[in-house]
């Protein structure tokens, strides 16, 4: 259990740090453009930090048990986990995909790219966003189902004390 959890724990401060510098970027874009539906989108990049914090709160509880875990944390590591798992499948769909037709991709770009874009290599850009794609979705979605087997493991072992 405790490589689940060591294994758990790095993969929600990654997945904290990187959502949550999307989530910023999206507030700063919002703000900026004026246009509030990238709220929307923050909010749902979002779902990730939020998950990736009350594991940790989860984590606290199982290294020290004299901290206690909150009323609704287990709640909400099963909400927002099945809200995060569906965006890491999403991710790795969408890396899997990219990375399947990175040319094809490219090509059908090609013509819309700005005339101040003809040097970038449009091939190198697609595939490291395919990569960076899989690599954060399999991250969430690793650490959604860690993250459920903890907390089914920490409610198991907290009733068998009580009886």
């Amino acid at each position: 259990m405790q490589k689940v959890l060591k294994v758990s724990t790095i993969l929600s401060w990654f997945n904290m740090i990187v959502w949550g510098l999307v989530a910023v970027m999206g507030i700063l874009g919002a703000l900026l453009a004026g246009n509030l539906s990238f709220l929307v989108i923050t909010f749902l990049t979002g779902v990730t930090v939020l998950h990736s914090y009350a594991a940790l709160q989860l984590h606290k509880s199982i290294k020290d048990p004299a901290v206690p875990l909150g009323n609704q944390t287990p709640v909400g590591i099963r909400f927002m986990g099945f809200i995060a798992l569906f965006f890491g499948v999403l991710y790795i769909g969408d890396g899997v995909g990219l990375l399947q037709s990175t040319q094809d991709i490219a090509k059908l770009m090609q013509p819309q790219m700005p005339p101040q874009a003809k040097d970038l290599d449009l091939n190198k850009l697609l595939r490291a966003t395919g990569i960076f794609s899989l690599v954060t979705g399999i991250c969430i979605a690793v650490n959604v189902f860690l993250n459920f087997r903890l907390l089914s493991w920490y409610l198991f072992s907290r009733e068998n004390e009580i009886k």
